[in-house]
């Protein structure tokens, strides 16, 4: 059984989940891992879903304010051995319905063409391509993505 807990970047199993991610993606990012990373420090963030299954962390993702009517998507990741069970979606949605919430309109996020698992399940969440957004629009590799909340 899954359960979604809403905490803030100060949560152990949050840092924990974004310590994986962030091996994760050292790995699949190459050398612009150094360049994507300066973007996704974790501290003083104050909307984070953290996913259990079973009491076990299994999940998380995070937004903060990109613009007044804007919240960004971020440091969303799921553990490798718990994927494929609908929870990357789960965590989205709930992100979206806090955003939503709290009066935001729309929801961006950035991710990278090596990532097309990824850019499946946006578009699946009816996000679309839009321009990169700063600091991505020079950046060939990333995909930058927008919903309308």
């Amino acid at each position: 059984m899954t359960s979604l807990k809403r905490t803030n970047s100060d949560d152990p199993d949050f840092i924990n989940l974004v310590a994986l991610l962030d091996q994760y993606l050292k790995i699949r990012d190459g050398e612009e891992h150094t360049f994507y990373n300066q973007f996704n420090k974790i501290d003083k963030i104050k909307h984070v879903i953290v996913c259990y299954e079973n009491d076990i962390a299994v999940g998380c993702g995070a937004f903060r304010e990109k613009q007044s009517d804007t919240a960004e998507i971020k440091r969303m990741y799921v553990h490798p051995e718990h994927r494929k069970k609908g929870i990357a979606s789960q965590v989205l949605e709930a992100l979206e319905l806090w955003a939503a919430e709290i009066n935001y309109t729309y929801t961006v996020l950035e991710t990278i063409k090596k990532q097309p698992e990824a850019i499946a399940l946006y578009q699946k969440s009816g996000y679309t391509v839009i321009p990169n957004y700063p600091p991505y629009e020079k950046v060939e590799n990333s995909v930058c993505m927008k919903k309308n909340l």
